[in-house]
């Protein structure tokens, strides 16, 4: 009898030894391994849903350099729609500090192909001929800038004083308010066209020759899309880069790099650890409505469709609050995927399935419960179960005790 106690101790004290090992496996599975970054300020960024995936210092102010030129160039784009008018190269445009595309005094070249010139091979004259063009000056048109990111990108802590990025303690950002710069501005095809052109001929009147594009990630990153680099001694180095892969496209930013070297391979860095990690699907389909079963009335209607980035193999939960936003929440936190509209009565709305297809195996934990427990309710089971066997230990061991207590008294 006392033997089979004994074992009977030994199981459970091996079980509770399994689960304990078991819990560190459980969380590094769940923490991902982040890049070790030198440079100063970093953020990754999903450029579809605006989702963060990493960040260190990201609301730090730095220097920008010329990655200022991404706000000089989609500011132009979006003010100018006749990119084939003709822009007329003043003195100060050509005598303008640092890199330059050779612009000569009193050339007219068209906008577009400063704008090339400008964003490829990063001419501090070609954007202040383009800010003249528009403002007539660099402090009207650094005004204009400031305005634009903070409207159109929520841009909070940027401000420029001109439109090339040259060095001033006044001419800041962050690596927060550069993603959101750069994901507004990818969004707009020209744009896009122009930064992830490697090399175009350039005839000037005063210089011809073939404009490289100066981010090296286009031709060294598989899948990259654009968009800028930048550096003076009082930015070191910086980079914005947009890469795209199965689907995901994700936009870097690196702020006050210390090396050349550095930031290309921190922004590679950077980027493996995204598509290596995380995975962008499709939550809900245009037209499906909520409750996402058929046993309730709907009560909201998704407009179009909405998608999140997750962790690769975790499944999210999802509810939808009363006023119809859509929270997905995974263990990089709860993200709002958008706001499906109010259902009309006086219109039948057809209640449509959100059962993912093999593709897309997201499954929804606003009303069908998943057969997958999620990070927390893994938690709460384990330690119910720890608390169980560590229970019936002490119970097994007072039973032990006492048997062997009769078994003295007997003698």
């Amino acid at each position: 009898m006392a033997q089979n106690t004994i074992k009977r101790i030994s199981a459970l004290l091996l079980l509770i030894q399994v689960f304990c090992f078991a819990v560190p496996v459980y969380a590094e599975e769940a923490v991902q391994a982040e890049p070790n970054l030198a440079s100063e300020s970093a953020i990754l960024m999903d450029a579809q849903t605006g989702t963060v995936l990493f960040q260190k210092n990201a609301e730090k102010q730095q220097f920008p350099a010329s990655i200022t030129k991404i706000v000089t160039g989609i500011v132009a784009l979006e003010y100018e729609s006749v990119l084939s008018n003709l822009v007329t190269v003043s003195r100060e445009a050509r005598r303008e500090e640092g890199t330059r595309i050779y612009l000569a005094e009193g050339e007219q070249v068209s906008l577009e192909k400063l704008l090339y010139g400008m964003l490829m091979n990063s001419g501090n004259d070609a954007a202040t001929a383009i800010a003249e063009y528009i403002d007539g000056s660099k402090a009207q048109f650094a005004e204009r800038m400031n305005a634009f990111v903070k409207e159109k990108a929520g841009a909070e802590h940027t401000n420029f004083v001109n439109p090339s990025g040259l060095p001033d303690e006044a001419q800041v950002t962050t690596a927060i308010d550069m993603a959101r710069i750069s994901r507004y501005a990818m969004q707009n095809e020209v744009f896009r066209k122009i930064v992830a052109t490697k090399r175009m001929p350039w005839v000037g009147k005063e210089w011809t020759s073939s404009l490289i594009n100066h981010n090296q990630m286009l031709k060294d990153y598989e899948g990259t899309t654009g968009i800028k680099n930048g550096y003076t001694e009082a930015a070191g180095f910086t980079l914005v880069t947009s890469a795209k892969r199965d689907g995901m496209e994700l936009i870097g930013v690196i702020l006050k790099s210390p090396s050349k070297t550095a930031v290309y391979k921190e922004m590679t860095n950077l980027l493996d650890y995204g598509f290596e990690h995380y995975e962008l699907k499709q939550l809900i389909a245009a037209n499906d409505s909520y409750p996402f079963t058929s046993s309730s009335p709907a009560e909201f209607i998704a407009a179009e469709p909405m998608w999140a980035v997750l962790p690769k193999g975790e499944t999210p939960a999802i509810t939808v609050t009363s006023q119809g936003n859509v929270l997905v929440t995974s263990s990089i936190g709860t993200v709002d995927a958008g706001t499906m509209e109010p259902v009309k009565p006086e219109l039948p709305v057809s209640v449509a399935s959100v059962t993912p297809s093999p593709e897309e195996d997201v499954k929804m934990a606003a009303d069908v419960h998943s057969d997958e427990p999620s990070g927390s309710t893994k938690l709460t089971i384990f330690i119910i179960w720890m608390s169980l066997l560590a229970y019936l230990a002490v119970l097994a061991y007072l039973r032990l005790k006492r048997q062997k207590q009769e078994r003295a008294r007997g003698l």
